[in-house]
């Protein structure tokens, strides 16, 4: 009995030993499971780190200077409409230092201003005992300057590659293609346009691929841009003005051919660029336009209906209002028809002219042109016009002949364009069809008015003050523009504004020449200084240059014949 129950006692032991045992063997196992999976997770996370530290080791030790630039990304190549470029990217190289690397400032400075006088030593110095892991010490070296300091040896200098933008017509075409920063980014002309366009978001995106970059192509045709450039630099010296312009616009489109203004700079050594008298005058200058005006005086009388080619007004005596009193200059002291007011240039029947249509009606119609208005076009560079805030009945008399409003020459330029063909359209530096700018284009005037217009152009270049703008075979009429300039708040008799706008070929006028001298000397003792002797000159120079390039042929069969419109 004793041996049965101390047997089924040793069979229960040993079933509790097997149970022990095998749940011992059961936690060591998760135990071990846990701890494999531990060291797995430390090797992965180590496996990394390593990983990068080999990455970066493999790494071009000649890039540890500063990161790729955007700033300094890529730009379009900028070309004239025959595909010659006006502007494109150059590969430059810029000093930087690592000041934590400088051994000896003061050395390493005198060494610099060897190769680059014009170095900032206070400046300079500051930045190498910075301590910072980098900082700019001079952008865009020349390749010789780039030499000279590689040889001196300095350590913790180096040359970092980077884009500038080159120019290669020079101050050929400055006010027109504008200017980039020393961050390559445009800051005047078209340039600033084109970063306006939506380039300087994909600089700083960093998506300005070269590759992805189509050039620009402008309205311009640089070989008469050459021309319009080169009588505006001669005119500058020969006539002894502080400054001149003009600009060469299509008639049928609104394209701008050419256009140039001086004094100016070269875009690819801008230093100064900046100074008072660099001023773009025929978009971003506003001047009294002189009889230039009488353009629009006639073209608003004819096409009010009030007003026709046969219509005459007393121009026998000076015409007094309030205390203003109006002359002529030359004056024929006698009674004028609207051709003779035109070509003698009247102000006393340019004046009657205004009264006719009245106050409301002048204003409306040089708004209607836009010669009061805000010039909407591509280069950032337009200044507004002024007028009187309320026209009184003088005010209108004298806008008439050109006192009393400022505009530009650009604009002046355009509303001439409009009277030639009827249609306003706004200026564009960009390619445009004639397709196109029809389907902007505003009338403006009747066609009527239109004809009435290019009779008295080509009537005032066979008879009038228009004669110095004849080109033979190219049949070229015009306006010109003699204005005393605002000095001190009064007329200055000593200094003029002068300007001369020439349309051609009168049977289909094709272009718009305006020309401007700026405050013009006689060319000799004894000669005058009017619009007629400087002006009107370098518009026919640059006709007589440019016409065949842009495509007019010449005809001698009618030799600026006025044929008179008979209604």
């Amino acid at each position: 009995m004793i041996g049965r129950i101390w047997k089924r006692a040793r069979r229960t032991q040993e079933a509790g030993s097997i149970v022990v045992d095998g749940a011992r063997k059961a936690t060591g196992g998760k135990t071990r499971t846990r701890v494999v999976m531990t060291m797995a997770v430390f090797f992965s996370i180590y496996a990394a780190i390593a990983g990068r530290l080999v990455y970066f080791g493999l790494q071009n030790p000649d890039q540890s200077g500063p990161p790729p630039s955007r700033v300094t990304a890529a730009r379009p190549d900028i070309v004239d409409r025959n595909g010659e470029v006006l502007a494109t990217d150059i590969k430059t190289s810029s000093l930087y230092a690592e000041p934590r690397h400088i051994v000896d400032a003061d050395e390493a400075i005198e060494k610099l201003s060897a190769v680059l006088p014009e170095i900032d030593y206070e400046q300079t110095y500051r930045k190498l005992r910075s301590g910072a892991g980098f900082v700019w010490l001079q952008r865009q070296l020349t390749p010789k300057q780039e030499a000279e300091i590689m040889q001196l040896g300095i350590p913790g200098i180096g040359f970092r590659t980077e884009k500038r933008r080159f120019y290669p017509a020079g101050s050929t075409t400055a006010y027109i293609v504008g200017l980039t920063n020393i961050d390559n980014q445009g800051i005047s002309g078209m340039e600033k346009y084109i970063d306006a366009q939506g380039l300087s978001d994909l600089q700083m995106s960093g998506l300005a691929d070269p590759k992805d970059l189509k050039p620009v192509k402008l309205s311009i045709d640089l070989r008469v841009q050459h021309v319009v450039h080169d009588e505006i630099v001669t005119g500058l010296e020969k006539y002894h003005a502080i400054g001149a312009g003009a600009v060469v616009l299509s008639i049928k489109t609104g394209e701008v051919l050419a256009m140039a203004s001086v004094p100016d700079f070269d875009p690819n050594n801008p230093y100064n660029a900046q100074d008072k008298d660099r001023l773009n005058r025929m978009s971003a200058g506003l001047y009294e336009m002189g009889s230039t005006f009488k353009s629009f005086t006639t073209a608003m009388a004819l096409d009010s209906g009030r007003v026709s080619l046969s219509s005459t007004f007393d121009a026998s005596r000076p015409l007094r209002v309030g205390r203003q009193t109006i002359h002529d200059f030359h004056s024929k002291g006698r009674v004028l028809s609207v051709p003779e007011v035109f070509i003698y240039s009247s102000n006393i029947g340019s004046a009657r002219e205004a009264l006719a249509v009245g106050i409301d009606g002048h204003r409306e119609f040089l708004h209607r042109l836009g010669i009061l208005e805000k010039m909407q076009t591509e280069l950032p560079e337009v200044a507004r016009p002024t007028e009187p805030r309320v026209w009184k009945q003088v005010n209108s008399m004298t806008i008439a002949f050109g006192h009393g409003v400022s505009t530009t020459p650009l604009q002046t330029a355009v509303g001439c364009a409009a009277l030639m063909n009827g249609f306003l359209m706004e200026p564009t530096f960009l390619i445009r069809s004639q397709e196109e700018a029809m389907a902007v284009a505003k009338r403006v005037v009747n066609d009527k008015t239109v004809e009435s217009m290019r009779y008295l152009y080509a009537l005032n270049a066979e008879k009038g003050s228009g004669r110095n703008a004849r080109v033979p075979g190219y049949r070229v009429g015009g306006k010109t523009g003699t204005a005393e300039k605002v000095v001190n708040g009064r007329y200055s008799k000593g200094k003029n504004f002068n300007a001369f706008v020439a349309a051609f070929p009168m049977d289909d006028p094709q272009y718009i020449v305006l020309t401007i001298a700026d405050e013009p000397q006689p060319e000799k003792p004894g000669m005058g200084a009017t619009a007629a002797s400087n002006a009107g000159i370098m518009a026919g120079n640059i006709i007589r240059r440019s016409a065949a390039m842009l495509g007019v042929k010449p005809d001698f069969s009618h030799e600026n014949g006025a044929t008179l419109v008979s209604y």
